[in-house]
């Protein structure tokens, strides 16, 4: 038995043979596929291997959150943004991004942030998670941008991928909800053309409708119509409409526009995304600009009116110029923002993609305004932010004198029926001294000076009629 098995294993000789037979014919194959598979292919089937036995292998699952889906932000990406911070015992790589953009007090507290390759802890219902968010620059962009894509890795075990689709993206988005309705610091956000993204500063202006000098009837409704649109996403849903609401607020200069757009923010807790619709260059930029926003904010376009105008002289320069310059053989493209790619935003399919957004637009003259963005469904409160009145008066010299009686009081409220000027002016008589008697007569003086002023350019407009 020991004889015939010996026999059968083969001699050391006969291996090194079919050892060798095999290393020239696998040469051989190898030099066949080089010849006849073009590399790109060759490197996808190899990819396609080394990919198939890695996850095989790999015990763990990864899912890629993008910041940027399609045309719109990533909602997920941004509910990570704001959940994660609140992980930040947690991290086990040893850096921090440290930030203050609170430019009225340096001394506040700064933020801090996840910096790049950080790596972060989390649990789940016992399900061990790690994040980590990667930042590599935009291959379609040239050497002269420099816009970055960012994405989370979110890591885990692969038998709780389920468990994980199922549940913990909505436990994210909802705690991201409560954190965002609870927030401390607002921010207000400008467009940078360069970057291709909002860039932010704390907002910290310090009116609400407690100091806010305005109608105490026009103030209560717009109030409760706020109180209604907070509460009405069923509603909305309901009647198959965009969750938004649009006001317009015109009249002169100084009457508190600006004031009151922040007392709307602090009130509703929105960030304010100040857009200068002067610097879009056309419908597709506004489209990328303004679905790039968050929900739960203000998007303010401020001054429509002058856009307009701005366009139209714009216009005229370049027919004068173009006398001038005929022996140009190219002109150049003027694109710009067009009425029916603002109305679509506003008011179309576009006016989706937001939810729970007020859109405030604020002029001097609502009549040069064009009558399709003044219907309701686009500007649905139109709010007269006029001069200065009696119980406006009021407000303010309880505000900056801490009066309600005074002996001046009436005779200036009297003066208002004459004279037409707005809170900024009287606020800035106001701030003359904090002695009651000073900057009331102040204000009287400079209302009398402002009616000799108008009688004596009614009496010269008289004269030149005649």
């Amino acid at each position: 038995m020991a004889s015939s098995f010996s026999t059968k294993i083969p001699s050391l000789s006969a291996i090194f043979s079919i050892y060798t037979s095999l290393s020239a014919f696998t040469m051989l194959f190898k030099t066949i596929l080089r010849k006849i598979i073009p590399t790109k292919i060759r490197d996808f089937i190899v990819s396609k291997f080394t990919d198939y036995f890695s996850s095989y292998f790999n015990p763990n699952f990864t899912f890629i959150i993008e910041e940027q889906s399609d045309f719109v932000p990533n909602q997920m990406f941004r509910a990570a943004q704001v959940y994660l911070p609140t992980l930040l015992t947690r991290i086990s790589t040893g850096g921090l991004l440290v930030s203050s953009k609170n430019l009225n007090n340096p001394m506040a507290k700064p933020k801090f942030g996840i910096p790049v390759k950080a790596k972060i802890t989390d649990e789940f219902e016992g399900i061990p998670l790690e994040w980590t968010l990667h930042s590599e620059k935009d291959p379609d962009t040239n050497s002269f941008q420099s816009k970055q894509i960012r994405y989370f890795h979110l890591t885990c075990k692969k038998e709780f991928r389920d468990k994980i689709m199922s549940d913990y993206f909505s436990y994210i988005a909802k705690s991201s909800v409560k954190i965002l309705t609870h927030r401390d610091n607002l921010n207000i956000y400008t467009y940078n053309s360069k970057r291709y993204t909002w860039e932010s500063a704390i907002f910290q202006h310090h009116t609400t409708f407690e100091t806010l000098a305005m109608e105490p009837e026009l103030k209560n409704t717009l109030i409760r119509d706020l109180d209604a649109f907070s509460s009405g996403k069923d509603f909305f849903k309901t009647v198959g409409r965009a969750w938004k609401r649009g006001y317009l607020l015109y009249g002169p200069p100084g009457t508190g526009k600006s004031s009151l757009v922040a007392a709307i923010a602090n009130y509703m807790n929105f960030n304010v995304y100040d857009l200068q619709i002067q610097s879009v260059e056309d419908d597709e930029m506004l489209r990328q600009i303004l679905t790039m926003t968050q929900n739960r904010s203000i998007l303010l376009i401020e001054d429509l009116d002058c856009a307009g105008a701005d366009k139209k002289k714009k216009k005229k320069k370049k027919k004068k110029k173009k006398k001038k310059k005929k022996k140009k053989k190219k002109k150049k493209k003027d694109p710009q923002v067009t009425l029916s790619g603002l109305l679509n935003f506003v008011d179309g399919l576009w006016s989706s993609c937001v939810e729970e957004r007020i859109i405030i637009f604020t002029t001097n003259h609502k009549e040069k305004l064009d009558p399709a963005l003044l219907r309701p469904g686009r500007m649905d409160v139109h709010i007269l932010m006029d001069y200065c009145t009696p119980a406006v008066f009021k407000k303010l010299a309880a505000l900056y004198l801490n009066i309600e009686e005074h002996v001046l009081v009436e005779r200036i409220e009297n003066m208002f029926h004459e004279v037409k000027a707005t809170p900024a002016e009287i606020t800035q008589q106001l701030m003359v001294s904090k002695n009651p008697d000073v900057a009331l007569n102040s204000i009287v003086e400079f209302l009398e000076s402002k009616k000799m002023t108008k009688e004596s350019v009614d009496s010269e407009i008289k004269e030149a009629e005649a």
